[in-house]
């Protein structure tokens, strides 16, 4: 007798390591369409205000940056507001702010007008992604939360590729009449995926502050998380992760067509195989790391990290017909590290933060992204342009270094017990 099709459904559900959507459905559409709109318009806002302005590009630069270091403090003061309001609503807020920065792309034609569209599209930004791994909070509870976190990585993955390519093929169709529509589009996104947001309806009752979850450290905003070492490391370890993580839009491209000699076509091509390993291994990957303690995980991955690091800057010195064949082998191992640490630096982020005070445990880990996204760029071109092997080696020092302050971090969370995992696991229960 055949088994029941739902049956069916969970077990192959289980199988790819998808987690049991439920009433959680408008989470992930959201972020579908959240990073679709924008991985159209993502590598063209430079070229936008160029064809749409009378601007130097040197201003254009200028006006950018400067938003950008304004809207710094921003994780800072979203904190608090998440854990007065929620993280859906704040997400909702920043989705909502970064529709109206974007809109007002379309009347931008002087600097100031471009640093305060750009200050609002990166409030919008950083008021979501602080609050976005509570989000994951709010959907789901162990393994299953893994599941989402990787999930949610794949599908954004998807949609910043499609909507990338998307975004290429109307820029060359129409010029500046394309990059228009791609704003429009963007700003559509926003509006839609904040629209989903608002008709999801997870559980949103607020815990009552639990003196077991924050031992010897009083409820008093941020200084209690300065105070929690543990959390402090995981953001610190956090920072080689997001340097790891910048490597495909800062270095790899320049590193190729510079360092290399090689053609532009081969950092392209390289993209899409990472968007294309992630897009097929993401789920099963993390599936698979389950039976393994989360911070044992993060140490391999790290070391991975580094021998594709170490694979990258060989090839300064290796013959011709081996540069290509090293390039897509380090693409490779790099993206097998993305694959399975993603999920659990999100995971932990989460875990290790008390329910009370999630928003603002969030917000001092946004700021070590916050922190890699400001200083990388400067940093690694210096690097580059000193040696083109030198970003590599710093690269693999920051992995190597990472990977036995992880196993601090494990001690730390659960002292000589190391028969427990870091995140606790629930048995997978069949899909609704």
């Amino acid at each position: 007798m055949a088994a029941p099709r739902s049956e069916q459904q969970g077990f192959l559900t289980d199988r790819l390591g998808l987690p049991r959507m439920a009433q959680h459905r408008n989470l992930a559409s959201a972020a579908v369409i959240d990073s679709l709109g924008s991985g159209m318009l993502l590598a063209f806002i430079v070229v936008y205000f160029a064809q749409t302005t009378s601007l130097s590009l040197p201003a254009i630069g200028a006006a950018i940056t400067i938003a950008r270091l304004i809207a710094v403090p921003t994780a800072v003061l979203v904190g608090p507001l998440s854990d007065r309001i929620g993280p859906r609503r704040t997400a909702l807020t920043g989705n909502m702010i970064s529709a109206v920065g974007y809109a007002g792309f379309l009347v931008a034609d002087s600097a100031w007008k471009i640093v305060v569209v750009t200050l609002l599209t990166q409030v919008g930004a950083v008021t979501y992604w602080t609050t976005s791994n509570g989000l994951v909070a709010l959907a789901a509870q162990g393994t299953q939360r893994t599941r989402w976190f990787a999930m949610l990585h794949m599908l954004r993955n998807v949609g910043l590729g499609l909507g990338g390519a998307l975004g290429a093929l109307l820029v060359g169709f129409d010029g500046s009449t394309g990059l228009r529509i791609l704003v429009a589009a963007n700003v559509l996104s926003y509006l839609v995926a904040a629209l989903l947001l608002a008709r999801w309806k997870p559980d949103e009752r607020k815990p009552e502050p639990s003196s077991a979850e924050t031992p010897d450290l009083p409820a008093v905003g941020y200084r209690t998380v300065l105070r929690d070492r543990r959390y402090m490391l995981l953001v610190a370890i956090n920072v080689s992760f997001v340097f790891a993580a910048l490597v495909l839009s800062l270095l790899l491209g320049v590193y190729i067509i510079e360092g290399l000699g090689e053609g532009a076509w081969i950092a392209g091509a390289l993209l899409v195989l990472n968007s294309v390993q992630v897009a097929l291994t993401q789920t099963v990957v993390s599936r698979a790391m389950e039976r393994f303690r989360a911070t044992r995980v993060i140490a391999i991955s790290c070391l991975i990290n580094a021998v594709a690091f170490g694979l990258f800057a060989v090839l300064v010195a290796a013959p011709p017909w081996a540069v290509i064949a090293g390039l897509f082998a380090a693409t490779v191992l790099y993206t097998t590290a993305e694959t399975t640490a993603t999920p659990l630096y999100e995971n932990l982020s989460v875990t290790l933060a008390p329910d009370h005070m999630r928003g603002r445990y969030l917000a001092v880990y946004q700021l070590s992204w916050t922190f890699g996204q400001t200083t990388a760029p400067a940093l690694l071109t210096f690097l580059l342009a000193a040696q083109p092997w030198w970003p590599w080696l710093f690269l693999g020092v920051l992995s190597v270094a990472a990977a036995p302050a992880v196993l601090v971090l494990e001690k730390m969370v659960h002292g000589r017990q190391t028969d427990r995992p870091v995140v606790t696991q629930e048995p997978v229960a069949q899909n609704t």
